[in-house]
């Protein structure tokens, strides 16, 4: 089998789509960007009300009026975007004010500009959008693509069915995505879908010609009728009716905004070719990468949360045996690039955290994605011993750290009844701080050989794969289909 060339980002995309995708070399884009709808829309619009921290840590100062946002509205209004993507933005501004949606729209708009760059002349573009929010970004797709000779093609509209809850309003049971083409020319596959087991036989306007086929004759005004034949299937509308995924479906890995890969399949079978080139740069948990392996695609994943790229290997892995070939990129590799990595933003250095503990532990933890006084606690796994399942905690610090520190992780294992603790350094610890992780003694499970309640682990160690996790095959799997809600649900972190 021919080995595709495909490429997995770790990192914020608009780094990526600048630097690493060349101009004119993707033939469709997918894209489903993160969008707060969580918060009552009116708070949105009109700036009230405090944001919901719930979206992922890496995304949270997007969503706010900082110095990032004003950078970014002023690099739109620099004269190297398109003129009307520039005015859009400034009477946007007027009529929103200088808030979290302004900031959202101004981050997705620098993003979809440097999309159309590298789409080929005849690349197709979707955007999978928040029915809150969809009007305001079928402007920004319009001032980018309409105003460059592209040319809005459909509305998809996906509707689904699932539960619905008593509400003042007709409940929401569809999402809405978008289709442009980056010019006049363009791929589209003329897929017929059949027309179900209710319909030929049964129905009395249909008749069997001298071959057994069924058909029926469609009439045509002021024009010959002609035949439709039962085998030809029919023309695809732009209403698809795909279930969501419940929650005993195998392809259910329980990350919170996983579309359903028929979906996906869809889009990418109509709007691409068998080795053509798919790029998804908000890839989450790699529903369109998926898609595009299992079509023969060509793909590039890109996304900026180090749980996103455990889960897109695990995804790949577990899907295709490991006969998937495509080259990562973005994960530190030597102590300079974690030192990078740790040091750029807070946003970031949340990224480092995740990065050292999951790596440590084979991707068998739960990142503490809370911010404030958690006693230095990281991250949590669990073993399972002969009492039951037993706490094993982690605290990465990425640059220097004091001897409170250590005192303070040490008492967060006591506390928190946890079997032992890991503590993931940069700086060798002194050694006051490696006699009060010696005062916490000793751990000697079932299937495990003693071993010291608390440890340090250099990042070194973790880059050079010499630091070992002496749990790994007796600690329960994060990531794992169709249990991820409860597991979840079983590492609740404290906020104090």
């Amino acid at each position: 089998m021919e080995k595709r060339e495909n490429y997995l980002y770790y990192g914020d995309n608009i780094d990526i789509l600048r630097n690493k995708i060349d101009k004119e070399s993707v033939d469709l884009c997918y894209i489903d960007p993160p969008f707060n709808s969580k918060r009552n829309y009116n708070q949105i619009y009109n700036n009230i009300g405090k944001e919901d921290k719930a979206q992922t840590i890496a995304f949270v100062d997007t969503w706010e009026w900082d110095e990032a946002a004003i950078k970014g509205f002023n690099e739109i209004q620099s004269g190297s975007f398109p003129v009307k993507a520039a005015d859009l933005i400034i009477s946007l501004q007027k009529i929103l004010g200088n808030g979290s949606l302004l900031a959202y729209l101004t981050s997705l708009t620098i993003r979809i500009n440097e999309i159309h760059k590298v789409l080929k002349k005849t690349g197709s573009f979707f955007i999978h959008c928040d029915p809150a929010a969809s009007h305001y970004i079928k402007l920004i797709c319009d001032s980018v693509f309409c105003s460059q000779g592209g040319d809005f093609l459909n509305e998809i509209i996906w509707h689904y069915k699932r539960y619905t809850a008593k509400s003042g309003r007709f409940q929401r049971l569809h999402d809405v995505i978008f289709w442009y083409s980056k010019g006049i020319n363009y791929t589209f596959n003329d897929i017929r879908e059949g027309y179900g087991e209710k319909s030929g036989k049964k129905d009395s306007h249909y008749k069997q010609d001298v071959e057994g086929k069924w058909y029926r004759w469609q009439k045509r005004k002021g024009k010959e009728p002609y035949k439709i034949y039962l085998s030809e299937g029919r023309r695809v509308g732009d209403v698809w009716e795909i279930p969501i995924i419940n929650a005993s479906a195998r392809e259910r890995l329980g990350y919170p905004t996983q579309k359903p890969i028929e979906l996906l399949k869809k889009i990418i079978k109509f709007a691409s070719n068998e080795n053509d080139t798919v790029l998804d740069c908000y890839c989450g948990c790699g529903t369109t990468i998926d898609a595009a392996e299992e079509l023969k695609r060509k793909w590039i994943g890109v996304d900026i949360t180090y749980n996103s790229i455990c889960l897109i290997e695990y995804r790949m892995m577990s899907t295709y045996n490991n006969d998937v070939s495509y080259k990562l990129f973005g994960i530190p590799r030597d102590i300079e690039s974690a030192k990078a990595l740790a040091e750029r933003t807070d946003s970031t250095r949340k990224e480092f955290e995740k990065w050292a503990i999951l790596t440590f532990t084979n991707n068998r933890a739960m990142i503490n994605e809370k911010k404030g006084s958690d006693g230095g606690i990281d991250g949590k796994a669990r073993i399972h011993d002969k009492d039951g399942w037993k706490d094993v905690l982690f605290s990465v610090k990425s640059g220097n750290y004091t001897i409170d520190m250590v005192r303070a992780f040490r008492d967060s294992i006591n506390v928190n009844n946890a079997i032992c603790g890991f503590m993931i350094v940069m700086e060798k610890p002194t050694k006051g701080m490696i006699q009060i992780s010696k005062e916490l003694g000793s751990y000697k499970g079932t299937y495990v050989k003693e071993i010291p309640k608390m440890q340090f682990i250099m990042v070194q160690e973790i880059i050079d794969k010499t630091a070992e996790y002496p749990f790994l095959e007796f600690t329960m799997e994060v990531i794992k289909k169709a249990e991820k809600k409860e597991i979840e649900e079983e590492f609740e972190f404290d906020d104090d």
